[in-house]
């Protein structure tokens, strides 16, 4: 039988075909290949698995960093700064906003008039030439041709002019003042020697200030925004009251923000069940008997890990643990309501209280605060310090988990090194074990040949030796 052997480009293994033994050597150059594969399949897995612990690694770093910043918020003295609640009575028409030292109690305010701008009316003409418009001795250019559009944009988009520009479906334009208030009868001095605004006779409108009264006391403003009705309280002033009556508006005694320090607590909740969530599901997820993907080769890297075992344990009892040099009553979240919640009746747990998810009381968080706002703030000032120091002991820069990222990192490089290695050499290898496979065959080729030209020459001397030996007998 012939031997034919295929080449094939440089670093391809060579297709033998036709063998002289009729042995597939394909396949046994294959078979024991795949034996001599196997450390380069194992040192892959477990590269594959490196590189998935090292991204769970990063990621849990990522929250517990997150959560560090949150816990630094609780800490920053802006959080507790005094301030006072001011409430109206109708939002509709009227809404207030502290400003400082505004005396506490109600008031009442009508509001009478609201302040608006001056206006002027205008016919337009498209200009045949260019023409320039001089609005309150500001000259705006228009150009020939322009539409009633375009002079209306080249006026509002002149930060200098005086006026806002608008224009009607009528073909008219409507000049009014940029500033609200009482302006007199003198207002929107237009010169146009072009003619492209003509004023449309009994259309003008006199700017008026807004008119209000504070517990019977008459005020007046230019603008709807009045800083000076009540002292330390802005007014916005949004629709009059003469027909639903005054507006209360309530100013409350300076203290902390119940509803700004509410926020930051329950922002902090919400990242640290984030992260001991995420930590807690790696901590509890095994890892598969038999990994036959990438993805089932990277699940359970973490289980059962100890170091983060440890500092989720850590977290969880940080909760309840009292800042040293505080009053017992108030030295730790669980004395403003932060916890892991109470059990009711029989009912089998959560998997979130399970893994120690936390809870916000908002009814005793806000009580704690009205009352005992400085004891608060120096319990999470000092709580917080504690907790930062808890968790960036992992979660820093140069902390224990970028130590192990990094010896993951180091170790997933030097793997693919080894890697890279043992397949070069296994590709020399194989090359070795074809051409060894190719020279078997040709030394059986060639002895199949010599076999068959020796059998010819026995055969051919066999029917010699008979053809002499039947002639002889023939005499």
């Amino acid at each position: 039988m012939p031997t034919s052997i295929t080449g094939s480009p440089a670093g391809a293994p060579i297709n033998i075909t036709g063998l002289a033994s009729g042995l597939n050597t394909n396949e046994i150059i294959n078979a024991l290949m795949a034996v001599e594969r196997r450390p380069v399949a194992q040192l892959t897995n477990q590269q594959s698995a490196l590189q998935a612990q090292e991204t769970q690694l990063k990621q849990i770093q990522s929250s517990l960093q997150q959560l560090a910043f949150s816990a630094a918020d609780l800490a920053s003295p802006a959080l507790f700064e005094t301030s006072q609640a001011v409430t109206s009575s109708n939002p509709s028409q009227i809404t207030a906003l502290s400003t400082k030292g505004a005396g506490v109690g109600g008031y009442e305010v009508n509001v009478t008039q609201l302040a608006n701008s001056a206006q002027r009316t205008f016919t337009f003409t498209s200009p045949a030439s260019a023409d320039t418009l001089t609005i309150d001795g500001h000259e705006i250019s228009v150009k020939a041709g322009a539409s009633i559009q375009e002079v209306v944009n080249a006026i509002n988009s002149d930060s200098n002019a005086t006026v806002y520009a608008a224009a009607l479906e009528e073909g008219k334009v409507v000049l009014s003042n940029r500033a609200t208030g009482n302006t007199g009868e003198g207002f929107i001095a237009l010169a146009d020697a072009g003619g492209t605004l003509t004023e449309v006779a009994g259309k003008a409108k006199q700017g008026k200030d807004a008119e209000y009264t504070v517990d019977g006391v008459a005020g007046t403003s230019s603008s709807n925004t009045v800083k000076n009705a009540i002292a330390g309280v802005t007014l916005n002033l949004d629709g009059l009251t003469t027909v639903s009556g005054p507006v209360t508006i309530n100013v409350g005694a300076p203290g902390a923000s119940v509803s700004t320090i509410t926020a930051q607590v329950e922002s902090f909740v919400k990242l640290y069940n984030s992260a001991v969530g995420s930590i807690h599901t790696q901590l509890t997820t095994k890892p598969p008997e038999n990994p036959q993907t990438v993805g089932e080769l990277g699940t359970g890297t973490l289980f059962g890990d100890s170091d983060l075992g440890a500092l989720v344990d850590n977290m969880r009892k940080a909760v309840y643990t009292s800042a040293e040099g505080l009053a017992p009553e108030m030295s730790s979240l669980a004395d403003i309501g932060v916890s892991t919640g109470t059990a009711t009746g029989s009912a089998v747990p959560s998997q979130g209280a399970v893994e120690g998810e936390l809870k916000v009381d908002t009814t005793k968080l806000s009580e704690a605060i009205q009352t005992n706002p400085k004891g608060v703030e120096e319990m999470l000032q000092k709580w917080s310090q504690g907790f930062q120091k808890l968790v960036n002991v992992d979660a820093e820069p140069g902390g224990t988990l970028e130590t192990r990222i990094t010896g993951d990192t180091t170790s997933v490089t030097q793997l693919g090194q080894h890697i890279s290695a043992m397949n070069e050499m296994l590709e020399v290898r194989q090359r070795s074990l074809q051409q060894q496979f190719v020279a078997m065959e040709a030394a059986m080729s060639q002895i199949q040949a010599q076999q068959s030209w020796l059998t010819g020459q026995i055969n051919a001397m066999t029917a010699n030796t008979a053809a002499i030996t039947g002639s002889s007998s023939g005499h």
